[in-house]
């Protein structure tokens, strides 16, 4: 359910709709409180709601805290996978060069084709594997085993260049199996989400505040924090989807770097 709203809801849109969402049921909530329980607007009860609202808001910002933190690095190492088939990409790009004509047209031809493919492959990696990125793949590694390296140089480049083919096979698979096995938070973190959120939310609603022109935006600034936290929460909870996703940016770098003539 997450990964369909952060993919097909636009980020604006998903993070105007939870603010109008949580704020303005806060609001009708606190308007009904005020009127039904007169008692809670006075503050009798505020000693005791302080100790209470603090222990929460405490527990509140520990626990999403924790969850942000996590995400973040599930994207972060996201991330970093993708710079890595990049990288390897790139400077196999670069390091054909120093083969035969032949060999050098063939490796950067079949790299351009899996990168365009691997590009393709990329919004879609979570519902199927790419056939068409599988052969070319494939492919690829024909064109390695088919060079005829006769110097010192291209024979180390060749083996630096299989060993970065490999980087970017298993960097492809790492983001594939991420990506299909993404089922985002499990349901016991969306329970302990939603049940702190509404006892912060709530502990504002029934703090003691006599004048409503001071209450109202207490509970607004409030609702609309818990509404970005849990905006932030949905936008990190898939690493191949959302405004803050992990992006195919290091494989069109190794489009930039084969489009260049060739020196």
């Amino acid at each position: 359910m997450s990964w369909w709203i952060v993919n097909y809801i636009p980020s604006w849109v998903l993070l105007i709709g939870l603010i109008v969402l949580v704020a303005g049921a806060a609001a009708l909530i606190q308007r009904y409180v005020r009127r039904r329980f007169p008692v809670l607007n006075g503050d009798a009860h505020n000693d005791a709601t302080k100790f209470t609202y603090g222990f929460i808001g405490f527990v509140y910002a520990f626990f999403i805290g924790f969850v942000v933190s996590s995400m973040w690095g599930q994207t972060n190492a996201a991330d970093a996978n993708a710079r890595t088939e990049g990288a390897a990409a790139a400077q196999m790009a670069r390091d054909a060069v120093i083969f035969d004509t032949a060999d050098r047209d063939r490796i950067r031809q079949s790299l351009l084709t899996y990168e365009q493919a691997a590009i393709v492959e990329w919004p879609q990696t979570r519902k199927s594997r790419s056939p068409d990125a599988d052969a070319a793949l494939s492919h690829l590694y024909r064109a390695y085993d088919g060079v005829a390296a006769k110097t010192d140089t291209q024979k180390t480049l060749l083996a630096t260049s299989f060993s970065n083919l490999d980087k970017i096979s298993q960097a492809r698979t790492v983001r594939l199996l991420t990506a299909r096995e993404d089922a985002g938070l499990p349901w016991p973190f969306w329970a302990v989400i939603f049940l702190t959120s509404a006892m912060v939310v709530g502990t504002a609603i029934i703090y003691g505040v006599e004048k409503p022109s001071l209450h109202y935006p207490m509970v607004g600034i409030v609702g609309v924090i818990v509404a970005t936290n849990l905006f932030l929460i949905l936008e990190l909870a898939h690493p191949y989807v959302g405004a803050v996703s992990t992006s195919s940016d290091p494989l069109q770098e190794v489009l930039a770097v084969l489009s260049q003539p060739v020196p």
